[in-house]
């Protein structure tokens, strides 16, 4: 039986407040005082948070197997004809719907209720800045999107709002846009991603054209033969055999669509937008580049695990993709200095771990580190932004040190994320990534040794940015040494409250090794099962011992990263200049991210560039030149032809007729004198000579008669 309840009916509003609140603010918010703006727009994501945990927990009165409610609002795309790629005609329509399941369930929590602490935190720090109904504006516009990306039934409507993700985020990067590098920085991020994108519209179509839909499941409507589902119709084509695991068409779709998730989860080869995504404010790289639209690209691939359960080479690529990108920007993190984009490259390499997490078969973990990963990152961000906030808008950790006993909770929180994203048990983040990790052994122990080593890494970045930052003796000049406070507590309490989650957020994963019972796997374990138990192999469980032994190595790369940062950076703190010194050419390597930038930009961006310079000079002088002006050109002196035709060929031919004539009638001037005489003496003259031409002739006529 489908659940019920006015949260769940009215499942709409959960979108629609915010994007109320940001056509609100786009139209008339300039208007409006900043108490109305906080008002409305922090207001708005309350409310859909509200209902968004009412909906869920009317979910959860149901039935595991019936937790399922889809709602159409009405018919978007009408009914049309689609050639399917079995040579098959049939009717094709989109709707406008949502769609609330386990998998939803999750997602609309964390941006709405993360969403909603950064909305409060942005009132402190934004307070001071100019354009805030138009920041508040942009950021609804982003709730409006993301929860459309999470909550649609069909995947055209995700990428509407997966396309909506993308315009905000180059609107909210490029906020400061009279600052060069906050406007390349998002026209970096749009074109990426669009990149991305070509590959995701590419699978859409190719679903459209196999499946004869693009709606995710029919569960949930009453008319389930007239609302087919992308579930419903691949397990029908595995009964008749149309389909097998491995089949090419299958491959083909799960890698078109992690192209899409590769540009919009930042994963190799598009994920050069990310760290310069740091020029927008603090809490849009909180909001969009930590806990939400980066993990659009990780949603999208457990939405689809129908899909990818069956196809095991892509499985294969989105693991390798992962577990690489995930070692790659940790060892970039290593040893950067701005304090946001040492968090962007620690973003970039744990999404590298939740798409290893999908490539091994282990969707329910990935997204559990998805939502461990939104409560830590995001504290981490905005504790980043309160520091900003106390130095004064300094962002560089060389420049800082001392803050423990300035910035109290500030430090104490941004200490707690990073002993979660360190994986110290029992906060969050051991758990999510320690079942990652697990499962990674299971697949293959060459992604455990790759994802074990980066774990050691991210534990040392993470400490050496806590040691340079709050301990030791201050680097702050005067001028910042002087203004040190405390941030507001509109930006503290949402701090303190990520904090909380940090901690806790990872104990409803608690595993069954450890006497738990992992609730979080059973709770998603019905869009997990739906399509997977046709999956042609099954992983083995690992006995207990391996299990353990595994935990305690993560515990123990752990504590080894964490030690050798508390020897670089605070007994010896000559020993990070000792090693850049004795590795130059690897410590220039990493400082300079691999030239990745350079590469990009010598290999596609300059020359892009050069076909834009050659393109520009076909324009000017062939289409332009030949074809444009040319064909002016041409009337020009088609015209000029004209005009020398008539001025000397047909000017000339009259003149020289009238010349002519002048000149004959010349002698014949003479004679026209004007008296009678002489004209009756001309007139005798010419019959005498008249006369003697006709008597010569008759005189000849008359003797050869004879």
């Amino acid at each position: 039986m489908t659940p019920t309840g006015y949260f769940l009916e009215h499942l709409w509003l959960i979108p629609l407040f915010p994007l109320a609140t940001a056509s609100l603010m786009l139209l008339v918010g300039r208007r409006l005082r900043k108490s109305a703006v906080s008002l409305f727009c922090v207001g708005s994501v309350g409310v859909s948070f509200a209902y968004a945990l009412g909906a869920v927990t009317q979910l959860l009165s149901a039935p595991p197997e019936n937790r399922v409610v889809q709602h159409i609002l009405f018919e978007w795309l009408a009914p049309g004809q689609m050639l399917l790629s079995s040579g098959q005609v049939v009717p094709f329509t989109a709707d406008w719907g949502y769609l609330l399941d386990p998998l939803s369930s999750v997602m609309v929590l964390v941006v709405t209720g993360v969403g909603f602490l950064i909305h409060v935190y942005s009132i402190g720090y934004m307070g001071h800045e100019g354009g805030y109904y138009r920041f508040f504006g942009y950021m609804n516009l982003f709730m409006f999107s993301m929860l459309t990306l999470v909550l649609a039934n069909n995947m055209l409507l995700m990428f509407v709002g997966w396309e909506g993700v993308g315009l905000c985020s180059y609107l909210l990067i490029g906020f400061y846009f009279l600052k060069k590098s906050a406007s390349d920085a998002g026209k970096k991020a749009f074109i990426v991603n669009r990149i991305g994108d070509a590959g995701f519209i590419l699978g859409i179509l190719l679903t459209a054209v196999t499946f004869a839909t693009i709606r995710f499941t029919s569960a949930g409507l009453t008319d389930t033969a007239a609302n087919s589902g992308i579930l419903q119709a691949l397990d029908g084509a595995l009964s008749a055999h149309a389909l097998a695991a491995g089949a090419p068409v299958l491959t083909t779709i799960a890698l078109l669509l992690f192209v899409g998730a590769t540009g919009k989860s930042a994963q190799i080869p598009l994920y050069v937008w990310l760290p310069d995504a740091m020029e927008g404010p603090t809490p849009v790289s909180a909001l969009i580049h930590a806990a939400t639209m980066v993990t659009a690209g990780v949603y999208m691939v457990v939405r689809m695990n129908a899909i990818y359960r069956l196809a095991p080479l892509a499985m294969d690529v989105v693991a390798v993709i992962g577990v690489v990108t995930a070692i790659f920007a940790a060892s970039m993190a290593l040893v950067q200095n701005d304090i946001k984009k040492v968090l962007a490259y620690s973003t970039i390499s744990q999404l590298g771990y939740m798409f290893l997490a999908l490539g091994v078969g282990a969707f329910a973990a990935g997204i559990f580190h998805l939502m461990t990963h939104a409560f830590f990152k995001a504290l981490l961000f905005l504790g980043a932004g309160s520091v900003i906030h106390a130095m004064s808008g300094e962002q560089d950790i060389q420049k800082m040190g001392g803050l423990w006993g300035e910035i109290p909770v500030t430090a104490r929180t941004f200490f707690v994320a990073t002993l979660a994203i360190a994986g110290i048990p029992p906060l969050a983040g051991f758990f999510s990534k320690d079942e990652i990790l697990g499962r990674a052994f299971e697949r293959h122990p060459a992604l455990w040794i790759v994802g074990f080593i980066t774990a050691g890494m991210t534990a040392f970045y993470m400490f050496r940015l806590v040691f340079l930052t709050f301990f030791g003796y201050s680097r702050a000049d005067n001028h910042a040494q002087k203004h040190i406070h405390e941030s507001p507590r509109t930006m503290t309490i949402p701090l303190m409250i990520l904090a909380v989650l940090s901690v806790v957020g990872g104990w409803i994963g608690w595993p069954a090794s450890l006497f738990g019972s992992n609730q979080f796997e059973k709770f998603l374990e019905p869009v997990m099962s739906s399509a997977g138990a046709t999956e042609s192999a099954k992983a083995v469980q690992e006995s207990s011992t391996t299990e353990y032994f595994l935990m305690l190595a993560s515990i123990a790369i752990a504590v080894a990263g964490i030690w050798v940062a508390y020897e670089f950076y605070r007994t010896k703190r000559f020993a990070p200049e000792l090693v850049a010194g004795k590795m130059k050419g690897f410590y220039r390597v990493l400082f300079h991210k691999y030239y990745v930038d350079e590469i990009y930009d010598a290999l596609f961006v300059n020359r892009t560039k050069d076909l834009g310079t050659l393109l520009g000079q076909i324009d000017a002088k062939v289409i332009d030149g030949v074809g444009v002006d040319g064909t002016g050109w041409l009337a020009r002196f088609g015209s000029t032809l004209s005009m020398w035709w008539d001025k000397w060929i047909i000017d000339g031919l009259l003149n020289f007729g009238a010349k002519f004539t002048q000149l004959l009638s010349f002698p014949i001037r003479f004679l026209q004198t004007g008296t009678f005489s002489t004209y009756a003496l001309l007139i005798l003259v010419g019959l005498a000579i008249l006369l003697a031409y006709y008597q010569q002739h008759l005189h000849v006529v008359l003797r050869g008669a004879r």
